[in-house]
């Protein structure tokens, strides 16, 4: 399995839209998030993101898109905001590999991230990764709590 980060530009905005709504769609049918859930934003806020200065890329395995991680960077801080997998191909490591392909990319130290509390599989992936939780918790609804995660 070949893993690789292509970057994504402001001509691919259409297609990581409809890539990221329906990568989020069971979680804000689960959550009810539609305040914060990327499977609510309009395209013009992936187009934003695409002209703001952070790094999107595809996931591509194999010659195919499976996913999509954005690097927000800020000073010495990154912050990965949005990763996602496709629904047909999670579970096979793809985001772990993507995640470290994007430390590679910007550097291996002072990362952070949010993830839903309630979704123990992302959890368990990022503490894989070395990330640790900040005791910061945002709860968004009566459902779901943001979790805050950094690596040195």
């Amino acid at each position: 399995m070949t893993v690789e980060l292509i970057k994504a530009g402001i001509d691919d905005a259409q297609e990581l839209w409809q890539m990221q709504v329906e990568a989020f769609a069971q979680l804000l049918e689960r959550y009810r998030d539609y305040e914060t859930n990327p499977a609510s934003e309009p395209l013009e806020r992936t187009v934003q993101r695409l002209c703001d200065g952070s790094s999107f890329y595809f996931i591509v395995e194999s010659g195919e898109k499976v996913g999509a991680v954005r690097v927000v960077e800020d000073g010495e801080r990154k912050r990965i905001s949005p990763v996602f997998i496709m629904p047909q191909h999670r579970r096979k490591g793809l985001a772990q590999q993507a995640i470290r392909l994007a430390e590679q990319l910007h550097g291996e130290h002072n990362w952070e991230l949010s993830t839903i509390m309630q979704e123990a599989g992302n959890c368990r992936l990022y503490e894989k990764l070395g990330y640790r939780r900040t005791g910061q918790v945002q709860r968004i609804n009566e459902q779901m709590d943001l979790v805050f995660y950094e690596k040195d």
